[in-house]
């Protein structure tokens, strides 16, 4: 049965990126209950997890069930095990333990998206540093950005400030919790020989807190792409984003010039946007729109453009 599923939907998503001139692309992801996991291409790695749950299994059994599913894929994708690293995550409902090293020692690749170079973890945390989902959200701020002011709210390794200055964004201020992700974010805007200190700020700061002191109507182009919850000690209030989008939301618009922009995205797969609670703005649901083909039928999150009404 996992072999018939992968052997389709690789050979499907496979000639896909091809014709795309994509490298970095998630080929399965949970589709069958029976095997748990999500698997992803890193141009010559493979990146296989396995989602935590109660298998019934003892220890042995299971780390043979594991080893005869990265065989499998092996085989399929035709990917040596020397490159196929299987970890085991959780679905987590927040980021507090995102900004812990799990491993002692630290393994970066370097993978391209686009014309441009990222560094990803496959071993040391639990996200390996580029979410594939927001691919075509990149490629659209990337084409809105020139001359633009822009911030990047929970900005994680930088990729969307990233495009922002390839795509020649006047300012670029990026916000995050987590120092560890803040030093990889510049790194990553370094690897393509695009870092400006003139231009490029990075802020080591609580978003949520942050918010209450932006400037008024300086921004012309917004990321927000906040956790689901997150409870992290280094904050000194906790984050619930169904309850706390249209506060943080409404923050935002007032650091935003009239006709300005704002790419709000969030992966609770129950979340409700609170429309009545917004402020002078226009908002377009641009999930459909910014799913990439990989992602299809398969991407539990949500992405939105908010523009700031005159």
């Amino acid at each position: 049965m996992f072999r018939n599923r992968l052997t389709k939907v690789f050979r499907h998503l496979s000639k896909s990126a091809k014709r795309q001139d994509i490298t970095c692309y998630r080929i399965y992801d949970h589709d069958l209950p029976e095997f748990p996991l999500c698997i992803e291409k890193y141009e010559d790695w493979l990146y296989v997890a396995e989602y935590r749950r109660n298998h019934q299994m003892e220890e042995t059994e299971h780390m043979q069930w594991l080893e005869a599913c990265k065989a499998m894929i092996g085989e399929i994708t035709g990917m040596p095990a020397s490159r196929i690293v299987v970890r085991t995550r959780q679905r987590k409902s927040n980021r507090q333990d995102q900004y812990q090293k799990l491993d002692d020692e630290q393994q970066f690749l370097e993978v391209q998206e686009q014309g441009l170079r990222f560094k990803i973890n496959l071993t040391d945390y639990l996200d390996t540093g580029l979410f594939l989902d927001h691919r075509i959200t990149r490629s659209m701020v990337r084409d809105q950005s020139e001359g633009k002011r822009v911030l990047n709210l929970f900005c994680y390794t930088g990729s969307f400030s990233v495009y922002a200055a390839q795509g020649r964004a006047a300012e670029i201020v990026s916000v995050d919790l987590s120092k560890t992700y803040l030093k990889w974010a510049r790194e990553n805007m370094e690897l393509n020989g695009l870092f400006d200190p003139d231009k490029h700020i990075y802020l080591h700061e609580d978003v949520k807190q942050w918010l209450q002191t932006i400037p008024e109507t300086y921004y012309d182009l917004v990321i927000m792409d906040p956790p689901t919850f997150s409870n992290s000690k280094r904050m000194e209030d906790f984050l619930d984003i169904q309850v706390d989008h249209p506060t943080l939301i409404n923050q935002v618009l007032a650091g935003m010039k009239p006709g300005a922009l704002l790419y709000f995205s969030t992966n609770f797969s129950r979340f409700q946007i609170q429309t009545d609670q917004l402020k002078n703005c226009i908002l377009k649901d641009i999930t459909r729109a910014t799913t990439p083909f990989d992602f299809q039928g398969k991407l539990a999150r949500y992405c939105f453009l908010i523009t700031k009404e005159g």
